[in-house]
């Protein structure tokens, strides 16, 4: 009985969902020089989940590839940038899916985080795609705001789970993420 169930798990487990984010592209705010970029390219390579860092300085932007199968932690980047004395303007994570669903103003798990999409129409992430984090200090003013106007849920201002969103315990840590 134990075998055939085992069996069982191993066929269907193809059949699950999944996502494994695999590289970034984040523009920053606040750069004048090469220094600046350089502050910000060795706080990013000092994180522990990432395995390289390409600057574009004349784009204030850098392309990240995370380490293989590595927990990805959205909010260490943000802090990186900060503590190197910058901010993100924008964020795109690229990872690889199979059989994810997502629906606008909903929220779905994605590894072990929580992902609240808005300003989307509803389909199912198969193969490499790019997010973009909307979450406030992850984008300008401006674009948080329209943003957040796209949706009633409490979280998005917070950026962690109220009373109001469905299924995950409050005070979780919620991403807001478009496509």
């Amino acid at each position: 009985m134990k075998r055939a169930l085992i069996i069982f798990l191993v066929m269907i487990s193809g059949l699950l969902s999944f996502g494994q984010f695999t590289k970034a592209r984040l523009q920053a705010t606040g750069l004048t020089c090469a220094m600046c970029s350089n502050a910000i390219n060795k706080a990013l390579q000092a994180r522990s989940f990432i395995q390289s860092v390409h600057a574009d300085i004349k784009n204030s932007a850098f392309d990240i590839v995370f380490k293989d199968n590595a927990d990805v932690d959205i909010d260490e980047i943000r802090k990186a940038v900060e503590d190197a004395g910058f901010a993100i303007g924008n964020l795109k994570l690229t990872g690889s899916f199979r059989n994810v669903k997502v629906e606008n103003d909903k929220h779905v798990q994605i590894g072990n985080k929580h992902f609240h999409f808005v300003d989307i129409s509803s389909q199912v992430l198969e193969g490499e795609k790019t997010i973009t984090v909307v979450d406030k200090d992850f984008l300008t003013s401006k674009q948080f705001k329209k943003y957040s106007a796209s949706t009633k849920l409490k979280c998005m201002g917070s950026g962690k789970v109220a009373g109001d969103c469905s299924g995950v315990a409050a005070g979780t840590r919620m991403y807001h993420v478009t496509i």
